[in-house]
């Protein structure tokens, strides 16, 4: 098990809480911890205090996680930060381990479309159900859903961890493999009120265009 910053090269013998803020440099190095799945354990008890109206976070930074069991499909969670209670939690149609493939390609762009209702549109968060693009080929639906006891606990897991990636502590589900999670501060963009993307912020506080997400309703 291999640490990270001041503890590189160093083997750690049991879990290690990964707070990766001030030492992972790029996106390139996001990725290395992908493929080499740190692994993270940061338990305790929390409560979420409630987060703010969507619209109070727009053109700020966000916090977006992915996260799932490795052969199971993967979620996404907006925070305003890693304490609050998520903005907006999606489920999308693809495995964990199909979109680790994609992240380490080097670039990873996800388009979420849907189309406008009859009537007056709501926020974008309130949408129930986009077509999910990845990387240009469509590969099936998001489903937005409301926070359970499971993603709540594997959140708790996750506070210490503002930037990062690895394996959760968690048990299997039926052959599903480990549970898997990438961290990182997004800016938040509003173009209008049909479209919004993220955009990964890297530590040294430029935002790039290697990892995004774009909302697009038409």
């Amino acid at each position: 098990m291999i640490g990270t910053g001041s503890q590189r090269n160093r083997i750690v013998d049991g879990p290690i809480a990964v707070d990766c803020s001030k030492d992972v440099r790029s996106w390139s190095l996001i990725r290395s911890l992908v493929e080499l799945m740190v692994p993270c354990c940061v338990p305790h008890s929390m409560s979420y205090p409630p987060s703010e109206d969507a619209q109070s976070t727009l053109g700020s930074t966000i916090t977006g996680t992915f996260f799932g069991y490795r052969k199971s499909r993967v979620s996404f969670c907006v925070q305003e930060d890693s304490g609050r209670a998520p903005l907006l939690l999606l489920e999308f149609a693809i495995p964990t381990c199909y979109l680790a493939k994609e992240m380490r390609s080097g670039l990873l762009r996800i388009a979420l479309e849907c189309d406008r209702p009859g009537g007056r549109a709501g926020s974008l968060f309130s949408v129930p159900a986009w077509t999910m693009y990845c990387n240009g080929r469509k590969v099936g639906y998001a489903i937005r859903r409301q926070m359970s006891e499971t993603d709540a606990s594997i959140l708790k897991m996750m506070r210490s961890v503002s930037v990062g990636a690895g394996v959760l502590p968690a048990e299997s589900k039926s052959g599903d493999g480990e549970l898997m999670f990438l961290r990182a501060s997004f800016e938040r963009i509003a173009g209008s009120p049909d479209s919004e993307s993220f955009h990964l912020i890297n530590p040294d506080g430029n935002s790039s265009q290697e990892l995004s997400i774009f909302l697009l309703r038409s």
